[in-house]
């Protein structure tokens, strides 16, 4: 039997921290006593497992895995990159999670009361296994801005919900990405979490001309690095 994987903890300067007051939820929802470090048995290294046969190509698009009478509204984009460790070596056969706001704004959820159309044609969500190189690839809409009500004109910028899963569920990661040139990314209390700037600036991702679609989808590439000093900041 194969000795349990023994994961790299995170480097806490680049992370946002549990309490951080101009984001007023995390005054309740954070913890108000010391965390204790428990130690990983190999059932929490092992499993529980997800079905890697249940993730299907069509899950990639946004923009056809939820369709019924049309395309979505919406700038449709590309969104790629790579998932690596702390070495820049790829993560193969991570499962890649997304979920996001339609073009207007809105998600397709019952606490959602946005006053902002919701989309027949499109849900929000999406998943991919990354190959062996690291990379996945995302056909989506660009996300709309919305109020959140955190403060006084309270608005979110455009952003991806991203949730990565190691070799089990108990091995997941949750970010963002947001997009560049956003004028909201300086008042916004989640995307200033992250104590760096360096690091702040690894959850914007770059414009993609390379990979841009003539006449059809403009793309934005996001690497997401998983440990060390150029991890990605994690929620």
């Amino acid at each position: 039997m194969s000795t349990p994987t023994k994961y790299k903890p995170r480097d806490w300067k680049v992370q946002p921290p549990y309490k951080h007051d101009a984001y007023a939820s995390t005054k309740l929802r954070a913890p108000f006593k010391p965390l204790l470090r428990l130690k990983q048995t190999l059932s929490e290294v092992t499993g529980p497992v997800y079905g890697h046969d249940a993730v299907t190509p069509l899950d990639a698009d946004l923009t056809v895995n939820a369709r019924r009478n049309g395309e979505p509204l919406g700038e449709r984009i590309v969104v790629y990159g790579r998932v690596l460790d702390e070495d820049g070596r790829a993560v193969r056969d991570s499962l890649v999670e997304v979920w996001q706001a339609n073009a207007a704004g809105r998600y397709v959820h019952l606490i959602d009361q946005h006053d902002a159309p919701l989309d027949p044609n499109f849900t929000g969500a999406g998943r991919c296994m990354t190959d062996g190189e690291g990379r996945y690839r995302f056909v989506t809409v660009r996300p709309g801005e919305y109020p959140w009500r955190n403060h006084y004109n309270a608005w979110r910028p455009a952003h991806i919900h991203f949730s990565l899963f190691g070799p089990s569920i108990a091995t997941r990661l949750v970010t963002q990405m947001f997009f560049p040139g956003d004028p909201l990314l300086p008042l916004d209390p989640i995307f200033n979490g992250a104590p760096d700037p360096d690091a702040r600036q690894r959850l914007v991702a770059r414009f993609s001309i390379e990979e841009t679609r003539p006449e059809w989808a403009l793309a934005y590439e996001f690497d997401i690095v998983l440990r060390g000093r150029s991890a990605t900041p994690m929620e």
